[in-house]
């Protein structure tokens, strides 16, 4: 399968994409802006003897026109998309008073704007059946509990589940499948910067095991799904 996954530098994105480039005829492009890990993981697979490729790139998704880079990019090694998985995500916690504009511009343009922009530049160029995956948090799911200093994030996480639904119902016809899994506490680095000192009961790799399995077989049974993945809020 062809694969892309964003925010793979760390935590739950880069074990996604170790999972998914350890499988057999997987090719994964792996978008971050750190790509020193993924290099050092790319130049362990066995130079596709098992027809798995990973390809580290490098790239920053709040930066203007990002989306022409990585088309480019994907269309140098790919024909088509099989799986997309919109993992990238930022958090920046401070109390509403303490929020700036600039704060507000940051957090949505890489948790709602970037996942919008790869998406739609895309849509030509997936396979038929594909599924996309949004990768949102129970902060932005409605009804859950919610947190002080939280709220940039769990409203743009928010707007993501809701951009899951509409692109889920628009791009029906096309057979491309588009889902959202919000995921609850896991032991990150981004979890920690939300709540110190917080052990969370899971850890990235039992959680990028789910991502994976739901990515290859979920769009088989869901469209249009907000599915909590989550023991703890935190």
């Amino acid at each position: 399968m062809n694969i892309i996954i964003t925010g793979t530098g760390k935590g739950i994105g880069f074990e996604t994409a170790k999972l998914l480039s350890a499988s057999k005829g997987n090719k994964v492009i792996a978008v971050s802006r750190n790509t020193e890990k993924l290099q050092k993981l790319a130049n362990e697979i066995p130079g596709g003897k098992n027809g798995s490729y990973l390809y580290p790139l490098a790239l920053d998704l709040s930066k203007k026109g990002f989306e022409k880079t990585l088309l480019t990019y994907i269309l140098d090694r790919f024909s088509k998309i099989d799986i997309l998985i919109n993992n990238a995500g930022n958090l920046v916690n401070k109390t509403i008073s303490q929020h700036t504009s600039d704060d507000f511009d940051q957090l949505f343009s890489v948790n709602v704007k970037a996942p919008f922009l790869i998406t739609k530049t895309l849509i030509p160029h997936f396979n038929k059946p594909a599924h996309v995956i949004n990768i949102g948090s129970m902060g932005g799911f409605q009804g859950s509990v919610k947190f002080p200093g939280l709220s940039l994030y769990s409203a743009s996480k928010g707007a993501l589940a809701i951009l899951t639904e509409c692109f889920a119902e628009e791009l029906k016809d096309k057979a491309i499948s588009v889902n959202c899994l919000a995921l609850g506490s896991v032991s990150t680095e981004m979890l920690e910067q939300a709540f110190p000192g917080y052990k969370a009961p899971v850890n990235t790799n039992e959680m990028a095991n789910f991502i994976v399995n739901f990515a290859l077989n979920g769009n088989k049974l869901m469209n249009g799904k907000i599915i909590p993945v989550s023991l703890s809020t935190p």
